[in-house]
């Protein structure tokens, strides 16, 4: 199994939930007060003769007008119309934006050769919610182009891909494990989006349901631990991806 981390930046988000880029080496956080600092970065996953994207970022472009995701994947050395599945752990914006390129004034579909593939509930959520973090333009034009493969519960989406419906961040949050007979790679989106938050426990008040988030990261954490789960940290601004250590109620990453 082979996994590319696609950086697409770090950002500054506040009440108004606007993603706006900052860079540490030139920007002051004290210019942003009551800001969360963020970094963005989907995954790229070779497993089985499959090509997975986790998550698919905010969907910016660079100064070419070609979407950040699409050049990060060819770095990577594959071509974006050969991903089979688009996995979603959820539907907010800066894990979905990617879903589609906008392009002159135009949209289509980032990835028209793949299966999305969405928890039944989180789409319907997505229509249904208030929250300025669902951008329902682009669901609209991907119920019309898209192949979308809606799904249920946890259970296995084919051999070596499994999901886990969570909740806790958002009500039909799901994460992924990805396993090829040697490796285990865990897709903990926004229930465990940083390695420091393993780190300490708290209640954060970004999460649906904050209690249970603090709960699935111990669980989570202990199982990759005593399983070699390579954790991947959608939101990590030190580290991308990890290894979980467990000694004496303590956790490690590395």
């Amino acid at each position: 199994m082979q996994v590319f981390t696609l950086f697409e930046g770090s950002y500054s988000v506040d009440i108004s939930k606007k993603f706006i880029p900052f860079n540490p080496e030139v920007d002051s956080p004290k210019d942003r007060p009551a800001s969360l600092f963020i970094s963005v970065q989907p995954f790229l996953v070779k497993i089985n003769n499959l090509l997975v994207l986790l998550d698919t970022g905010l969907g910016y472009s660079n100064a070419d007008g070609q979407l950040i995701l699409h050049e990060n994947i060819k770095k990577a050395g594959f071509d974006p119309d050969d991903v089979d599945y688009v996995l979603m752990s959820h539907l907010h914006y800066d894990h979905s934006g990617g879903m589609v390129h906008h392009y002159n004034g135009n949209m289509e579909l980032s990835f028209p050769h793949a299966t999305y593939v969405i928890q039944q509930g989180e789409w319907e959520t997505a229509f249904s919610s208030s929250s300025s973090s669902y951008h329902t333009e682009i669901f609209d034009f991907l119920q019309r182009n898209a192949q979308i493969q809606f799904i249920e519960g946890s259970g296995t989406l084919v051999d070596g891909i499994h999901y886990q419906l969570t909740g806790a961040h958002c009500p039909y949050h799901q994460t992924f494990l990805l396993e090829d007979g040697t490796d285990k790679v865990f897709f903990g989106a926004d229930v465990l989006p940083e390695h420091e938050e393993l780190l300490r426990k708290f209640i954060a008040k970004y999460d649906f349901d904050g209690r249970k988030a603090m709960e699935l990261r111990e669980e989570f954490g202990k199982r990759a631990a005593s399983e070699n789960w390579n954790c991947l940290f959608y939101h990590g601004k030190k580290k991308a991806t990890g290894y979980v250590l467990y000694e004496d109620g303590v956790f490690k990453v590395v």
